[in-house]
């Protein structure tokens, strides 16, 4: 119901993104997806990547600040308003989204999503039939 995801601490500075980008690169683990929140000194990069524990040793290794956390995936038709009526069930079950980020992969859309409860959030995807994802769902490149 949850897979990996890295969230990458760099600075808002010529080359700290090229650098995680080249470790990964050389260490031959293929990014799915990813999108960064900045603010004046930082930017977080989190990132979807096939074989997340070994990338999270080999930024670790190369010096990066990077931690692995748990975020959720659900599968969605490709259809017009299918992410609204999703993120509606989770409000309507009182769940806020603490952020979001989504793409598409085999004619799907891919919604990832950490939220405030992570427990009803679980039971909200049971009991509203949402279709989760694995990590090997997400690599079929």
């Amino acid at each position: 119901m949850t897979i990996n995801q890295l969230s990458i601490f760099i600075e808002n500075r010529s080359g700290t993104l090229v650098k995680v980008l080249e470790l990964l690169k050389h260490s031959n683990i293929q990014i799915i997806a990813c999108t960064i929140a900045d603010t004046a000194e930082y930017g977080i990069l989190r990132l979807i990547c096939a074989e997340p524990t070994r990338a999270y040793e080999e930024l670790k290794a190369g010096g990066v600040a990077v931690a692995l956390s748990d975020v959720f995936a659900i599968e969605l038709d490709n259809e017009p308003g299918r992410g609204a009526d999703a993120i509606q069930t989770f409000s309507d079950a009182g769940i806020s989204i603490v952020y979001l980020y989504s793409f598409m992969l085999d004619g799907k859309g891919i919604l990832i999503f950490r939220t405030d409860d992570f427990e009803k959030a679980k039971e909200t995807i049971i009991l509203n039939n949402l279709k989760f994802i694995a990590e090997k769902d997400l690599v079929k490149l």
